[in-house]
């Protein structure tokens, strides 16, 4: 199987944050990794912008560190890297004042036509102020569009304060807020197997589906961003807009049409249905030193923290087709495995021809987004050889390395896709104003419940698979998590 590379026309991308983490690690090798594929034009520009006094010269010396240290394998293309680095530029400007403006303009092409992107790759509290700056001092044209990337608010007054900032200098089609997760292949498959094969979407419903799972498990801590995350949590850092998504993609109607405004209005309504969590629902977690690495409170460096690095939940959509499923969502940082995974577990056979020594078995179509991306349909079959019939599960297994041959880890990056998307101009995988909003309100009350009442996280052994009231919270149901495997 070959991927299909379908060229976009020059742009002008600027990167506020240019020497940033996020710049070195994804933003510059996902786009030597589409330069190398040929999707990029020899006459566009990278204008990198920020604070530290560099020249063009010392920026490409850092793109060229970064590129060797994540590019994959497309970082030994030397003559590739070599036309690559001549479309880099850099400009030190402030952000809140007058410096490098009038440089960074002068870098801009002077033709209107043109898309002219603007990464936001900054803290939150410079978004504003940068799309400010980019109206005042006239970069923006009819072809520019801004990205920002999360955390859009901290709750539901700062988000919407956030987009009616960017809402005055930059109109929402021009407004792209990126959910890396949005970008990875199997997220986008998803759609493709749910609306383009009759197999799936008459079974997508609760007459079918006995429940589905959500899981994201990472098995580093916080340590680095502890600061940060303390005044985050699991919550804020993941199941707003992280798994929030994937909920919605897995959830929603089919759209009139793939468009951006289509598939975004269903994700929409998916949001607005969701039901109020009681707190018994919710279980939140914190993990404790192994004797090796730190605590999340020492990683916090606030030893009375009530801040969760897990968090499990189950919630209903109130709407026709999942009436009474329920839906279990967990994510958690030092678990036993980095894995993320989307498990639609089909319902029994209403009634077993094989009698009760067959067991139970039930159909599991099980969409893997990291690592090993790729797609598994539990079916039940016969154990082969004789002695009567007795029934085992085995996976119809998919996994794109498989699929797609070597090339398979080179054309799967999420940032690749997301950011080329942002130059065709279709938003499709980017969050709208009025998602994000509707996310925070139903997250809001939730947060604000177990801030009332002083609840603390309950603590779980670092590379574990959470706290035991996890595994209550879907077991008292009948029901067991999948095991977080790599």
């Amino acid at each position: 199987m070959v991927s299909r590379v379908i060229p976009v026309d020059p742009f002008d991308l600027v990167i506020f944050g240019g020497t940033g983490d996020l710049a070195r690690r994804k933003i510059i090798p996902a786009l030597f990794r589409r330069f190398c594929a040929g999707q990029m034009p020899d006459d566009s520009r990278i204008i990198a912008a920020a604070r530290s006094e560099l020249d063009d010269d010392g920026y490409r010396d850092f793109a060229r560190e970064a590129i060797a240290e994540f590019g994959k394998k497309s970082a030994d293309n030397k003559k590739a890297l070599k036309g690559f680095l001549k479309q880099l530029h850099y400009v030190p400007v402030d952000a809140k004042g007058e410096g490098g403006w009038e440089s960074l303009k002068s870098l801009l092409r002077d033709d209107e036509n043109v898309v002219r992107a603007f990464y936001f790759s900054v803290g939150p509290s410079l978004f504003a102020d940068l799309a400010q700056q980019v109206r005042s001092h006239e970069l923006s044209t009819r072809e520019s569009r801004i990205v920002v990337e999360k955390p859009f608010g901290h709750d539901l007054e700062s988000a919407r304060a956030l987009n009616e900032e960017l809402a005055q200098h930059f109109h929402e089609d021009q407004i792209y807020r990126i959910d890396h997760y949005l970008g990875k292949e199997t997220v986008q498959n998803l759609m493709a197997v749910r609306f383009g094969n009759m197999l799936f979407e008459p079974l997508w419903n609760a007459q079918y589906v006995d429940h589905i799972q959500i899981t994201v498990a990472e098995t580093v801590g916080v340590e680095g961003r502890g600061s940060y995350y303390d005044k985050s949590g699991a919550m804020r850092d993941m199941v707003q807009n992280h798994l929030m998504q994937l909920l919605c993609l897995i959830a929603m109607e089919p759209p009139a049409r793939f468009q951006a405004d289509a598939v975004r209005d269903e994700k929409l309504k998916v949001i607005r249905a969701l039901d109020p969590v009681d707190p018994d629902q919710i279980v939140r977690g914190q993990y404790t030193s192994d004797g090796e690495m730190a605590s999340y409170r020492e990683d916090a460096e606030n030893a009375t923290s009530k801040t969760e690095s897990f968090i499990a939940l189950k919630c209903y959509i109130s709407n026709w087709r999942w009436a009474n499923t329920p839906f279990y969502l967990r994510t958690g940082k030092r678990l036993a495995a980095r894995a993320s995974e989307i498990a639609v577990v089909f319902k029994e056979t209403p009634h077993s021809i094989f009698g009760i020594d067959s067991g139970r078995h039930r159909n599991v179509l099980s969409i893997r987004l990291q690592p090993n991306e790729g797609m598994t349909l539990g079916v039940t079959i016969k154990e082969p050889g004789p002695g009567g019939m007795r029934l085992v599960d085995v996976p119809l297994d998919m996994s794109f390395a498989e699929a797609l041959g070597p090339e398979a880890e080179e054309v799967t990056d999420a940032y690749e896709r997301l950011i080329m998307d942002v130059i065709r101009g279709n938003q499709t995988l980017f969050m709208r104003g009025d998602e994000v909003e509707a996310a925070w309100a139903w997250t809001d009350p939730l947060i604000e419940g177990w801030e009332r009442r002083g609840d603390s996280p309950k603590p779980y052994d670092a590379g574990s698979i959470g706290p035991d009231d996890a595994a209550f919270l879907i077991n008292r149901d009948g029901r067991r998590w999948r095991g977080i495997k790599a």
